[in-house]
């Protein structure tokens, strides 16, 4: 099951009529989690306010970083409202909603019925009375549709990475208010030197698909470490 979903069903006119997705839920079912994907699409934005790394697991997949411990999300504050003036990632973004894969592989649009964000009656109805989808649908829609076209680049641009052998292990330590010392590892990063030596050929053709940007931005992002620090020392005096 993906990450946050615990029920998803298809948005369907028959199940969802008179149904509504919750005004202003917040991001609370995120403040247990860590790490999100993120896309390539996404990097130059996000490396402004988190690290970038890969999951080290087989198939690796580019996560921001959002806590210094496992159950943790240093973003998502006691209201349930993210820190604000920051980025927040297309996968948090998307939720309720999400593409399933329905039989002969066709994506299909679900909601996450297990996470209180489906009511019943309610100002953000997600079928009109004729049964036809709002906007609200339309637009998640819209938005799960371009979330997948963003993760299948994501995944090319990773295999390549992967068939160059550019990603490595890496750990990072981290110091909260001067006392508390954190190790973070089972990540994987960019190997710079390796990166640099890549031949001016395949330079240019990442440069044409936009993977230079992307690479430059996920070795910009590990500015983003001492950013969590700081963060988990504000909410440690907060304490």
């Amino acid at each position: 099951m993906p990450l946050f979903y615990t029920q998803p069903a298809p948005v369907d006119a028959n199940r969802h009529r008179g149904k509504s997705l919750r005004d202003n839920p917040g991001f609370g079912f995120s403040v247990r989690t860590n790490s999100v994907p993120v896309s390539g699409a996404e990097f130059a934005l996000a490396q402004r306010h988190y690290p970038i790394v890969f999951s080290g697991q087989d198939g690796a997949v580019p996560v921001a970083v959002l806590g210094l411990r496992a159950d943790e999300n240093l973003f998502v504050r006691r209201d349930g409202t993210w820190e604000p003036n920051l980025y927040i990632p297309a996968y948090v973004r998307r939720y309720p909603f999400v593409f399933i894969e329905a039989a002969g592989g066709q994506l299909i649009l679900a909601i996450d019925e297990g996470g209180g964000f489906v009511v019943d009656g309610g100002k953000l109805p997600l079928f009109d009375a004729e049964g036809k989808p709002t906007n609200l649908v339309n637009s998640a829609l819209q938005f799960c549709a371009a979330y997948q076209n963003n993760h299948k680049a994501t995944a090319e641009y990773v295999a390549a990475l992967q068939a160059n052998d550019l990603l490595v292990d890496n750990q990072a330590q981290a110091t909260i208010a001067g006392t508390e010392r954190l190790s973070l590892a089972g990540f994987k990063v960019v190997d710079e030197a390796r990166f640099n030596k890549l031949p001016a050929a395949t330079l240019e053709a990442w440069r044409e698909k936009g993977w230079l940007a992307w690479t430059y931005a996920h070795l910009l992002s590990f500015g983003g470490w001492n950013a969590l620090a700081n963060l988990a020392a504000e909410r440690k005096k907060a304490v």
